[in-house]
């Protein structure tokens, strides 16, 4: 999606909902387009077949979320997800003008409330899916890697399917975010976590919203001892005491490849990251190199 076509597409939105789309800020362009309005409100542009259920899901699980008090991204009420030009559009509150991350202590906090909760029968969470995303891109890595380096993905990913099937989980399974981790908890404009970002929400395992943590830590060096120690503190539970945490790591870093490979065709950068994680895997070596794209 290039600005262009989401300036059209944004437009298009804004008038089936009664907003103003004039000088809007173009925030990002990723797997979403992400607009900033004078309202202030932020909207989200997906597109592909598969995003309207998980459109509409986001908005259910944020008024969830804000009937029980819970601080999350708050949807605009609107009639939503909006749809325009074949592209899934939704609403959200602005609660900050600039992504400022929470510290580790209050993504802890975050990721234990939403533990204790409970979803309500009415609202349909389906079962975590860990190997669907990485098994969708597989198409994307083709075009990038030699068949050497795919048969060698396809088969990390075969044997991490079979350790993942005979884990044994020692937290209880209920809602969870699916993506938990510094990037997906900011400021509000007083200084407040919130907990963003809805897309992967689901029911599953509570290690799989502690993992990214412990990685980040234990493999690549992007949170200290110290902000590690502080977090399991908060949360009450140390992941990597677990058995299970080299699965679910190793799955995340099967993602984090696989998450690269749809912009690599087009775009250097991101060919040349992918390159480098897939050494690291194939050698067992430092994974401290990689980059947060």
């Amino acid at each position: 999606m290039t600005p262009g076509v989401a300036r059209r597409v944004l437009t298009t939105a804004c008038r089936q909902v009664n907003l103003d789309p004039s000088d809007a800020e173009l925030i990002r362009i990723g797997s979403n387009a992400v607009f900033r309005l004078r309202s202030p409100v932020i909207v989200r542009i997906a597109q592909g077949s598969d995003v309207a259920e998980s459109a509409s899901r986001q908005v259910e699980v944020a008024r969830w979320l804000r009937a029980v008090d819970y601080p999350a991204t708050r949807a605009l009420e609107v009639e939503q997800p909006v749809y325009a030009e074949g592209r899934v559009v939704t609403f959200w509150e602005s609660i900050s003008d600039a992504e400022d991350y929470a510290p580790l202590p209050h993504v802890a906090d975050l990721i234990r409330r939403l533990h204790e909760l409970e979803a309500p029968p009415s609202l349909q969470l389906p079962d975590i899916a860990v190997f669907d995303r990485v098994i969708r891109r597989m198409h994307d890595v083709d075009a990038v890697l030699t068949e050497e380096e795919c048969a060698f993905l396809e088969a990390r990913i075969s044997e991490t399917q079979s350790r993942f099937a005979s884990l044994e989980f020692t937290l209880s399974r209920g809602p969870i975010h699916g993506d938990a981790n510094v990037g997906n908890v900011i400021l509000d404009r007083s200084g407040n976590p919130v907990l963003i970002d809805l897309d992967n929400f689901c029911r599953g395992p509570r290690e799989w919203d502690l993992v990214q943590t412990a990685l980040y830590y234990e493999r690549f060096g992007w949170h200290t001892r110290e902000e590690y120690a502080e977090f399991c503190q908060v949360y009450g539970f140390d992941i990597m005491t677990w058995p299970g945490y080299k699965t679910l790591a190793d799955i995340h870093e099967l993602r984090m490849v696989a998450w690269l490979s749809r912009n690599a065709a087009r775009n250097a950068r991101s060919k040349q990251e992918l390159k480098k994680r897939l050494v690291s895997l194939q050698s067992g070596t430092s994974r401290k190199n990689w980059s947060p794209l």
